[in-house]
This record gives structure tokens, C-alpha cells and sequence, in this order.
């Protein structure tokens, strides 16, 4: 019986390999996880899982028949993917997978494609009532304002404009840069909802952490929060279709206000989630009940609060490398 687990662009995710480990382990000793990577004898996952495997980019046309090819060969029930190039591409052969008893843990491909266009979830925002940063039209702006592409992702072409001689050419000839209200970071906090949806899609767990540092687009510092977030999303976003497994939602909150505005969702484990873990939100051991033990999750809301988690830099070694 196929119970090992493949977590893909592994990269820098040994807390999230770790926790794989520990949870399927739980369920058999000889239970593995495994990574693969364009990579990996470069990346540190890799060499923290139980093996590891090269795989082409995801915009190879082999990726698909070579990444079903090594699920085969290891056993693997369930697939992590790790970065949102990946989401769009196994959302679309979901079935391949599915039809070899293997589990890509993806989302629908409609609401992949949402997420992964910045105005399509502006609207998703709108229409279930969570506000959003107010959009700014390029013949009468206000500023300070804050542009950013509809379809990026680590803060890349991202811009704070502060006055009118900041505007260049590059950013009204781009057509995919937006302009929009910026959100002032000395008057609100910036938070990532760590939410877990069931596979009918309902709402199981939510946790915030409050970014206190971030570094190259990720948490280096943060603190889980039980806060208003909490039920705001709890009452706006109980059911999503098509969303299943983690969903990192990016939310900005003025304590005085308790103003709350939607930023993103990026349906896939951030990389901040080890906090949320280390809290007690179990997403792995969730994914291991539903999807290998067939078992139902209960709501979850126990986990632990205002726990801080300071990340730093550690060393994987490699004997005998010769690159």
C-alpha cells in the first residue's frame, strides 16, 4: 500500500520535510518522504528527506510523465507542491495522478487560477464581503500609492511611490502592474493566515501570524495571534470551492480601526507554516487522515497563541561533493 509522501521544489523546506517526517512515521516506521528538486544536491530538504530525485523545470514538457514516472517507482501517495509555478501545472493533469493512486494536494484549477491572478481574487474578496486596498486609476492618483503585478509573487516589481517624480514610464507601459491604496506599515500589521480546507472544501483550522520580519519574501521572525482575523474569515471564507489542504491567506490589520483587508491567497504551504505546526495546527497529520486514512477533521482552534518564532540560518553537510 502506497503511503510515502513526495514534496516537491523542496529547496530550503527541511522544517516542512521534518514535520512530514514525524507525522507519517506516526502511522508506519518505514513510511518515507521524499523530495524532488531542479536541484538537489543544493538543496538542504533534500538531503534532510528519505531520498531525493532530479526532476526537469515545471515548464518542461517531460515534467508530468517524468514526476508520475518517480511517484511509481517511490511508492508515493500524496504530493506537497512547494511554490505556486507548480499549483497551475498539477492542478491541470490532476487526473494523470489520480488515475495511478497518487494525490497531487492541490486546489481546483479555477480557483488555482484565481490566486494566481491578483484582480480575479480582488473580486473573490469583494463578492465575500473581505475588504481590499481601494484601486487607484492611473489618470487621477493620490499618493503615497503602492504598485505591484497582478500575477507576482516574493515581492518582486513590487513599488512603494511616495510622490509623482517616483512614477516612470516602466510603470504605466506595463500592463501588468496595478495601482492601488497603499497600506500604511507604521498604523497596520501585516498577518499570514495559515487555514486548512478539508477535501469538500470546508474551513478546519485558522491560524494568523503576525510578520514581524521578513526576509527574501519570507517569515523570519513571527507570532501566532488569536485575534479578530480569526472569526473574520472564519464567517467570510467557511466554504471555498475547490480549495483543499493549506491556504496561506495574507491579510493587513490597524489595531485601531480593526480595519482588515485582504491582500493574496496562495493555495500551498507557506514558509512560515512551521510556526503554525509548532503551534498545534497539524496540517500533515490532516492531510495523512484524510487522504490515506480516509478519516473526517474536526474544526481546530485549540493551537497555541502568541507563540514567537525566531528563525536562523543552520548548516546541511555534504561529504565528498564534487560540483
Amino acid at each position: 500500500m502506497n503511503q510515502n509522501i513526495l514534496i516537491t521544489s523542496a529547496g530550503q523546506r527541511v522544517s516542512l520535510v521534518k514535520a512530514f517526517q514525524k507525522e507519517i512515521k506516526k502511522l508506519n516506521e518505514n513510511n518515507k518522504v521524499y523530495t524532488v528538486d531542479l536541484n538537489p544536491i543544493l538543496a538542504p530538504a533534500c538531503h534532510v528527506s528519505d531520498g531525493y530525485r532530479t526532476v526537469k523545470r515545471v515548464t518542461d514538457s517531460n515534467y508530468i510523465s517524468e514526476l508520475i514516472q518517480i511517484c511509481k517507482e517511490l511508492s508515493i501517495k500524496l504530493i506537497i507542491p512547494t511554490i505556486d509555478t507548480e499549483l497551475l501545472v498539477l492542478a491541470e493533469h490532476k487526473e494523470l495522478f489520480l488515475k495511478e493512486g497518487i494525490i497531487p494536494i492541490v486546489s481546483g484549477l479555477g480557483f488555482v487560477k484565481a490566486c494566481r491572478d491578483k484582480r480575479i481574487i480582488n473580486q473573490f474578496f469583494v463578492e465575500n464581503n473581505i475588504d481590499i486596498p481601494q484601486d487607484l486609476d492611473k489618470n487621477n492618483l493620490s499618493f503615497p500609492l503602492f504598485i505591484k503585478p497582478y500575477d507576482g509573487s516574493l515581492s518582486k516589481d513590487t513599488f512603494l511611490i511616495e510622490n509623482e517624480s517616483d512614477l516612470t514610464d516602466y510603470h504605466f507601459q506595463n500592463p501588468k502592474l496595478m495601482f492601488m491604496e497603499y497600506i500604511d506599515h507604521a498604523k497596520h500589521d501585516e498577518y499570514t493566515v495559515d487555514t486548512y480546507f478539508d477535501k469538500n472544501g470546508d474551513l478546519k483550522c485558522i491560524v494568523p501570524r503576525k510578520r514581524i520580519f521578513v526576509r527574501a519574501g519570507e517569515v523570519n521572525k513571527g507570532v501566532t495571534n488569536k485575534n479578530e482575523i480569526v472569526e473574520y474569515v472564519k464567517q467570510r471564507l467557511s466554504h471555498i470551492e475547490g480549495a483543499v489542504g493549506c491556504l496561506t491567506m495574507q491579510f493587513f490589520f490597524n489595531q485601531e480601526s480593526k480595519r482588515i483587508i485582504g491582500i493574496e491567497i496562495n493555495p500551498r504551504f507557506g514558509g512560515g507554516y512551521p510556526l503554525s505546526y509548532l503551534a498545534g495546527a497539524n496540517y500533515p497529520k490532516y492531510l495523512i487522515d484524510e487522504y490515506i486514512l480516509n478519516h473526517s477533521i474536526e474544526y481546530f482552534d485549540s493551537w497555541e497563541n502568541n507563540l514567537l518564532m525566531l528563525r536562523y540560518d543552520d548548516e546541511v553537510l555534504v561529504r565528498n561533493y564534487e560540483g
